[in-house]
């Protein structure tokens, strides 16, 4: 999991040339065990930027060096905030979908937004009784 938030940080920090605090992590589901020896994968990409937040995907293989095999171990959506220096939020520079994969990821983006929002506040709600 710590791999996965290092490398949604770096597509962040590289989108917004600032320094990011990770805000939230999506459920994430472990589909195989990788084991020692074997190489982790790990891949991530802005998928939308909001306003100060932006939400990147990471996807995770795992490669047996001795036989080549690739399998798909996990995926996992994280919400990250850029701040400047002295810990304000700045605002983000925003994407461009192209692919009709991108445009596709844009939009799931915004649904997965709403939930965490609706989410967050069923759960403050709740703290708040």
């Amino acid at each position: 999991m710590h791999l996965v938030d290092v490398c949604g940080a770096i597509a962040a920090i590289r989108h917004s040339r600032s320094t990011v605090v990770t805000a939230s992590v999506d459920q994430m589901s472990f589909l195989h065990p990788i084991r020692i020896g074997e190489l982790v994968l790990l891949k991530s990409q802005v998928n939308r930027v909001f306003r100060t937040s932006m939400e990147v995907g990471v996807k995770v293989w795992v490669e047996n060096l001795q036989t080549g095999e690739l399998k798909h171990t996990s995926s996992a959506y994280l919400t990250f905030v850029a701040v400047d220096r002295a810990g304000n939020k700045v605002l983000l520079p925003p994407i461009l979908p192209e692919t009709d994969e991108e445009k596709r990821r844009y939009q799931d983006a915004a649904d997965r937004r709403a939930y965490r929002l609706a989410f967050k506040d069923k759960t403050k709600n709740t703290a708040d009784q």
